[in-house]
């Protein structure tokens, strides 16, 4: 550990904001909370942190660690004791410096604020409740704050920060107890639950308080989140979206983020990521997150224990559309909503739209292009007024190759057929039958489209 001394802001700013990097749980807002005259900033629901509000702006967020210094040897993080890096802290005022600033100057809306553990736990989270004390206090600063809470801490300290906090997050760190146990000693699952069950409890209580009174403080008005590590530990992504399942349906949380693991430090207990991270994978997941919170999916329908992880190549909707085509396809002027929200190239604004529109009129293909259905994807799970947009076989090979673009096919009405230029080097066994060259069934069967 380099611990440098008599730094500028500056240096203490690129020191401690590369050290946030690796946190990605921060977004859009979700409060709606107006400045009243008397400070700066204000916070609306259209989002923070690279993100783009109702009116088309893209706002961003000061994202920054209080300290980089930890008592903790995790074994994923860069910011581990045992680790040889330049240390740094920044105190209270400092924060809130440069906060306004930054504000002032248009470059940010809010503000992330994340850190190591210095001393202990409750000494962390005290400095961190001073710090958006002093921000919302001292400083009049109205907008977005997203806080860490720090496992372990006193709860009286992080109820207190919730009442100033817009959104307060705990990193569940590892999707299983066992891979936290193996790679983060010093943590331990029951210590990271206990303040997400407090501040759940928090923003209940508070909801109905803010009903009964109107001027009732809000506590993390904006909800909680917490982030997942992907790929250091060999857990399947049946196990990582259970967890996140639970993670809703238990403590009612905002979001649950996906971070693909990094490997920063050389440790024999970490995999070798020779594809380096995992970031596909990440995807998925977020895909499927997504199915879980707007489209009515379960785990158990996207992933099973025979079928532990995603497909890579094709996206959780459509992976799971071609191992049911039992259920396509679909009419689209008499579908109910879930049923349309199941349709890959159906989103969830585009199914609204479908259900609105067809009140009034029977809905036509072209009609699905203007709402805004990605009919490329769409027209194998999908009829209008009885009939496909081409004559396509519901079947899971041929769909599937269409999907990935292994074959451009042309669609041909008439007889149901479809064909695809050819190369020089298709091998395809012509015939002659005195008029023109004939291949025979047997060969052209493979290229229906």
């Amino acid at each position: 550990m380099r611990i440098m001394q008599e730094m500028s802001l500056m240096e203490k700013l690129n020191i401690l904001s590369d050290a946030a990097k690796y946190d990605v749980a921060c977004t859009s807002s979700g409060s709606n909370r107006r400045g009243d005259g008397k400070g700066i900033g204000n916070t609306v629901n259209a989002g923070i942190c690279h993100s783009f509000s109702a009116d088309g702006r893209c706002i961003s967020l000061l994202k920054i660690l209080f300290t980089n210094e930890c008592i903790y040897d995790c074994k994923y993080c860069q910011n581990r004791r045992s680790n040889d890096v330049p240390r740094a802290s920044f105190t209270p005022d400092e924060v809130c410096r440069l906060t306004i600033e930054f504000y002032r100057r248009n470059y940010i809306e809010g503000l992330f604020l994340s850190s190591g553990i210095i001393q202990n736990p409750n000494v962390t989270m005290g400095l961190l409740y001073q710090t958006i004390y002093k921000l919302r206090t001292q400083y009049h600063f109205q907008g977005y704050i997203h806080v860490k809470a720090i496992p372990g801490a006193d709860p009286e300290l992080i109820r207190l920060t919730g009442f100033l906090a817009d959104r307060m997050s705990i990193n569940l760190e590892l999707p299983t107890a066992e891979g936290l146990s193996h790679l983060a000693p010093n943590k331990h699952r029951k210590t990271i639950l206990t303040p997400m069950r407090q501040i759940q409890n928090g923003i209940s209580v508070s909801k109905q308080e803010v009903a009964l009174y109107r001027h009732a403080p809000e506590f993390v008005p904006a909800g909680q989140s917490t982030q997942m590590i992907i790929g250091a530990t060999p857990e399947h992504d049946y196990e990582i979206l259970s967890v996140a399942e639970s993670l809703y349906r238990k403590f009612d949380l905002k979001r649950v983020f996906y971070s693909a693991f990094v490997k920063v430090n050389e440790d024999k207990d970490l995999p070798a990521l020779q594809g380096g991270p995992p970031l596909l994978r990440e995807h998925r997941l977020y895909q499927a997150d997504w199915l879980l919170r707007f489209y009515g999916f379960e785990a158990g329908e996207l992933l099973s224990e025979k079928n532990p992880d995603f497909n890579l190549f094709l996206d959780p909707k459509a992976d799971w559309a071609l191992r049911h085509l039992e259920q396509f396809p679909v009419e689209v002027n008499c579908a109910s909503y879930e049923e349309l929200l199941r349709v890959p190239g159906i989103g969830v604004k585009s199914a609204r739209r479908i259900v609105q529109a067809r009140r009034s009129s029977r809905l036509e293909y072209q009609h699905l292009k203007k709402i805004g259905v990605v009919l490329k994807r769409a027209i194998y799970f999908i009829t209008c007024n009885g009939r496909q947009m081409y004559p396509l076989r519901i079947e899971e090979n041929f769909i599937t190759r269409q999907l990935l673009g292994i074959r451009e096919n042309l669609p041909f009405e008439k007889d149901g057929v479809t064909y695809q230029q050819l190369s020089l080097f298709d091998d395809r066994n012509f015939g002659y039958d005195g008029k023109q060259l004939v291949q025979p069934e047997s060969a052209w069967r493979g290229a229906v489209g």
